[in-house]
């Protein structure tokens, strides 16, 4: 009887173990970060930062009422972002093109899922953009 329960005691143990293990796992995973380095121009660079970190310095790389399309249909910039912003992120960052501009990635979409898109900024003679257009890519 002592060795059953030195066994349940030992099972326990390490199914408590294997579980903070585990946990640990889905927190680094967690804080990662996409790495921008592919991303060469400096303000669409700290934009996508902004954008997956939450942080509302977003809006003021754009101008003040920039025009936006989803898959070439026009939506209000704001509102889209006020529900993306921090809950929407790269995941990795295959392809840049137009001087860094365009942005083509695979990307967590909130309750959308993952997918492959396009990001393409249109940046005015001020550096800040004026036109967003984001849409799935083939």
């Amino acid at each position: 009887m002592r060795n059953l329960f030195s066994i349940l005691i030992t099972c326990f143990f390490v199914a408590a173990c294997a579980q903070k293990t585990d946990d640990k796992k889905i927190i680094n995973q967690k804080q990662q970060t996409m790495n921008l380095d592919k991303v060469t121009n400096d303000n669409v660079r700290k934009a996508i930062e902004a954008l997956e970190s939450g942080d509302k310095i977003w809006y003021s790389y754009f101008t003040e009422n920039p025009v936006m399309t989803d898959d070439g249909n026009k939506v209000d910039f704001k509102n889209f972002f006020a529900k993306a912003l921090g809950s929407e992120k790269f995941i990795t960052i295959d392809k840049v093109e137009n001087d860094g501009k365009d942005i083509y990635g695979n990307f967590k979409a909130g309750n959308w899922g993952t997918f492959r898109v396009f990001f393409k900024f249109h940046q005015n003679a001020d550096g800040k953009f004026n036109r967003l257009d984001i849409g799935q890519a083939n």
